[in-house]
């Protein structure tokens, strides 16, 4: 027997379902990899399934191993990174031109402490050094505890969905507001923009910028753990790509009287910093195939952070995408016309 449809209640769950979203919403980075990752691991699961004689503890096996290789390297290479390129960022805009900026960034600011050999050499230097740790640790203290709860939020969510998936695309496909065909080709944007994006564009990235990093330290460019990555996310950008990053360190080797290493770097970043996404992204591309065109991917991913932070780098190319996909859907559906 089919129930009536009652407008009520039809409002009423739309204004939940905008309220869940609402709680939610400070999640999505967490829940969203975490979709994304359980996707990927798909084929792996299978295999572990088979061996280990059952989904669950495939999946807890899985997330173990998730955990193992990526929780602390990322953390590390992440706190590394950040707090390097407020540094960075705080050196060039303290210079009153473009040249002082150039010779600031290629100007050393670490700070090197003698080890100490007494032990009052050792309190002297914790003195010092304990201010500038507690104000450091008070400031980050907030982002690290966001942090570890988006963590938890993602390495269960990656073992929720590894092991639930079937029934969750269940539940959803018999109450799913439109069609089985057309939940399975969202469901395929969805997962093709994470494919493409952690594997298309983010192992072109990665690989970049170790390249650029070890390019960088060999020459003896200061902060080169941070330049190095900032360099591999410049590949995304059009016509220029990871000229933006090299070109200027070049420029600022030149002003330090450093002419041979700017001239060996400008050599190095065409013919291997450069040339490395030309041979890698073919070969990533048939992992991770994002179909959106260059400069519409750039222009997503710019304009997600500036509407929506550092993780509208992801939202941004997702929301694209899945626009993509309807207009298409729509136009596929259309009456053609006589």
């Amino acid at each position: 027997m089919v129930m009536p449809r009652e407008p009520a209640l039809t409002w009423a769950a739309l204004a939940l379902v905008g309220l869940s979203g609402l709680v939610m919403w400070p999640l999505w980075p967490a829940l969203v990899l975490a979709a994304w990752t359980a996707g990927l691991m798909q084929p792996l699961l299978r295999r572990f399934e088979r061996g280990l004689r059952g989904r669950r503890r495939a999946g807890a096996a899985l997330s173990l191993l998730l955990f193992v290789a990526l929780a602390l390297p990322l953390s590390l290479v992440t706190v590394g990174v950040v707090s390097g390129a407020g540094d960075v960022i705080a050196s060039v805009q303290a210079s009153p031109s473009a040249r002082g900026a150039l010779e600031s960034l290629l100007s050393s600011s670490d700070e090197v402490l003698p080890l100490p050999s007494t032990l009052n050499e050792a309190l002297a230097l914790g003195k010092r050094s304990g201010a500038r740790g507690f104000d450091v640790l008070t400031r980050f203290a907030g982002a690290a505890v966001t942090g570890l709860v988006g963590l938890f939020i993602y390495f269960a969510g990656a073992y929720t969905l590894l092991v639930d998936a079937p029934a969750l695309w269940a539940w959803w496909l018999a109450r799913a507001p439109f069609s089985q065909a057309v939940s399975e080709r969202f469901a395929a944007a969805f997962h093709q923009t994470g494919r493409g994006l952690l594997v298309g564009v983010g192992l072109t990235v990665l690989s970049q910028g170790l390249v650029a990093t070890v390019i960088y330290a060999a020459l003896g460019v200061p902060r080169a753990w941070v330049l190095g990555p900032i360099t591999g996310l410049a590949s995304i950008v059009p016509f220029v790509g990871t000229s933006l990053v090299w070109g200027p360190i070049a420029l600022g080797l030149f002003f330090t009287d450093r002419p041979g290493r700017a001239a060996l770097l400008v050599v190095l970043g065409v013919a291997v910093i450069g040339s490395v996404d030309n041979l890698l992204r073919p070969l990533f591309a048939r992992w991770g195939a994002l179909e959106l065109p260059l400069f519409l991917l750039f222009v997503s991913v710019f304009g997600g952070l500036a509407a929506f932070g550092t993780w509208g780098a992801l939202l941004g190319p997702l929301v694209v995408r899945l626009t993509v996909e309807a207009v298409t859907l729509v136009a596929e559906r259309a009456p053609p016309s006589s």
